[in-house]
């Protein structure tokens, strides 16, 4: 038998897609084909503290983490021993739990985990790693950077303003009345570097408009306005490579209620997806060819999914995310599966990608040959 491939899989983090997070993790530590990996959990918990135990998802998800247990990453790319836990228990020897990492598979939803920060860290350690990098990811988490592009790239996107933690809605009057004449009512307030629905509301008058605001900030230090959609229909698209990427079959998510917010999503069993979305051929084709365009357009590698409103013939292009949710009922595996692409392989495939690109990184020069020495004098 040929080697087993040694995966990473980094779960939770201080974020409040916590919860997502180990529902994502579980669902892809539990359909990584046994005969070709080895996994090795890591956790980190709310408070930012690294462990690394066959039990660790179970730690996080009750809150009972023996004291002392914890991990490191080594960000020195020339050290083989890239995880060095501080202490293992009596059922788990150094030898299982540590050393060198074939790839790493960050399922770290939102802050810290979706945004480029531990994507630093990995590029740092120069360990393959699943999904965008850098860039992608600090552009993918951001969704007022993201609009910008898209518009500047003619992608079609919904008005849209956006403010620091400076504006205060309480005080500022006119700023409201500018927001009302721009976007009009319904608008959707969300805050700019987050996912899951947390934190977003649809308002309908000036008073919602505030304490919306002021939730949202609650959540990060910046905001974005959208105009509402009316009768929107909810679109969402799974991509999938590196330098060629290519897209799914869409879907349709049917939420109950207003909109697919976070208890939608992930606490009632009356939302529905419709897998395939039943859309005519060319719209299907415009859908696929925006999504592609906007994952390439924002330096996007491995996976995202593309999220667009319908509303009668216009098509609007809502946001991507580079660490879509992998739980039972999320879009992004299922969109795979209803085009050819089960979950096992879906998988494979990002891990695949996630290789490819690290030796593709390791065969640039990184360094130049010198006429002289004239650094050192």
């Amino acid at each position: 038998m040929s080697k087993k491939i040694r995966v990473a899989v980094i779960f939770g983090g201080r974020s409040a897609e916590h919860e997502v997070s180990l529902v994502s993790a579980t669902s892809i530590i539990s359909a990584l084909d046994p005969q070709k990996y080895e996994v090795i959990p890591i956790g980190i918990t709310r408070e930012g503290r690294w462990i690394c135990h066959p039990r660790a998802l179970e730690m996080l998800k009750t809150s009972q983490i023996p004291p002392r247990l914890m991990a490191l990453l080594q960000p020195d790319p020339t050290d083989k021993q890239k995880l060095v836990p501080q202490r293992v228990d009596d059922a788990t020897s150094v030898s299982q739990m540590s050393g060198q990492f074939d790839v790493i598979f960050p399922v770290l939803h939102g802050t810290h985990g979706e945004d480029g920060s531990i994507q630093g860290l990995l590029e740092l350690m120069s360990v393959p790693y699943v999904g965008a990098g850098v860039l992608g990811s600090t552009v993918g988490m951001d969704k007022v950077v993201q609009k910008h592009l898209f518009r500047s790239a003619g992608l079609p996107i919904v008005r849209f303003l956006s403010y620091t933690a400076s504006f205060d809605p309480v005080k500022n009057e006119a700023e409201l009345d500018h927001i009302e004449v721009e976007l009009g009512y319904s608008i959707f307030v969300k805050p700019a570097n987050l996912g899951s629905s947390i934190g977003i509301n649809r308002v309908h008058n000036r008073e919602e408009l505030k304490d919306s605001i002021a939730e949202a900030f609650t959540y990060d230090r910046k905001v974005i306005l959208e105009e509402g959609v009316e009768n929107a229909r909810e679109i969402e698209i799974s991509v999938l490579g590196n330098e060629m990427p290519r897209a799914s079959l869409p879907g349709e998510i049917i939420p109950d209620g207003e909109f697919y917010d976070y208890r939608a999503k992930y606490v009632s069993d009356e939302s529905k997806l419709e897998i395939p979305a039943n859309l005519p051929a060319d719209l299907v084709s415009r859908i696929e060819d925006i999504a592609v365009r906007a994952f390439s357009l924002t330096g996007c590698e491995g996976m995202a999914r593309a999220d667009f409103l319908l509303s009668g013939d216009n098509l609007y292009l809502s946001e991507l995310n580079t660490i879509p949710g992998f739980t039972s009922i999320s879009m992004y595996p299922k969109l795979w599966e209803a085009s050819g692409l089960p979950y096992p392989q879906l998988l494979d495939e990002l891990i695949r990608l996630a290789i490819e690109r690290h030796e593709q990184k390791n065969k640039l020069k990184m360094k130049i040959k010198l006429d002289s020495d004239w650094y050192k004098k």
